[in-house]
């Protein structure tokens, strides 16, 4: 009897999740999300399971959100991956780290294809091992053509070295003559970031409690929502998704301005 009712109550939990996310689709819809999964290690941990192990479960919550993602009409998915700081780890740890992109886009691949997923990736990838970036670059080979969702891999990103080789580019292109100092604006200088072909974010989620932006696209995300949760990036689910999407709909995008009503 009990367990019928634990049964009862998952279905109906799963039901109202269902009529909510497709509520979501009426509104207003984030055209780009950008995530800082946070949480892998302490979720082994709280399991007496190595850090490596949370990894790999958090790689299954990619699939899953990308797919969800891609379902509620969202066109970039930005996913935070491997920092600039993150080679600090435990030299067993950035090994495993490594293999991820290989694992996921070698099993994930023919699904990203059929779903109409773009894969793209932005960071160094002059230090990740041949093996990561070859992975990489074939699923972006493999999806150039597709005109979906956008899957965007921060790996080996770091936002202040994102600016800084930014900077470089622009005083070259003043000292070469190719831009002229008085045209440069937050506009001309966008177009010198990894992301110059894509809408800033809409709406950051940072998973795990911790409520910093970790070095991560520091420029793009000043003025985007954030939504914190506890939730451990390997318990994320369908739940904190809609909670985060419904937040981000009930909240006034001003831009430093005022609403029409309020001027």
């Amino acid at each position: 009897m009990l367990n019928k009712l634990k049964q009862w109550k998952r279905r109906q939990v799963s039901e109202d999740a269902d009529e909510r996310f497709q509520e979501l689709k009426k509104h207003r819809i984030p055209e780009h999300l950008a995530i800082i999964m946070d949480g892998n290690g302490r979720w082994a941990k709280k399991r007496a399971l190595p850090r490596v192990a949370g990894h790999h479960e958090g790689m299954k919550v990619v699939r899953r959100v990308t797919k969800l993602a891609n379902q509620l009409g969202i066109k970039t998915l930005t996913l935070y991956a491997f920092s600039t700081e993150n080679w600090k780890r435990p030299k067993m740890e950035v090994e495993y780290l490594m293999k991820l992109p290989e694992e996921f886009l070698g099993t994930f691949l023919p699904e990203l294809i059929e779903e109409n997923v773009q894969v793209r990736m932005m960071g160094y990838e002059e230090a990740l091992p041949s093996h990561t970036a070859n992975a990489v670059k074939k699923a972006i080979h493999k999806t150039k053509e597709n005109d979906g969702l956008i899957l965007n891999f921060a790996l080996n990103y770091g936002s202040r070295f994102e600016i800084i080789e930014a900077m470089k580019d622009v005083l070259k292109d003043v000292q070469n003559g190719i831009l002229e100092e008085s045209h440069l604006n937050e506009e001309t200088f966008s177009q010198y970031l990894m992301t110059k072909d894509l809408p800033d974010p809409d709406l950051l989620i940072r998973t795990s409690g911790e409520i910093r932006l970790s070095n991560f696209m520091l420029w793009q995300l000043a003025y985007s929502e954030f939504w914190f949760t506890d939730v451990l990036w390997p318990d994320f689910n369908k739940e904190q998704l809609i909670e985060a999407i419904e937040a981000f709909q009930g909240r006034s995008r001003r831009f430093g301005g005022l609403q029409s009503e309020e001027s």
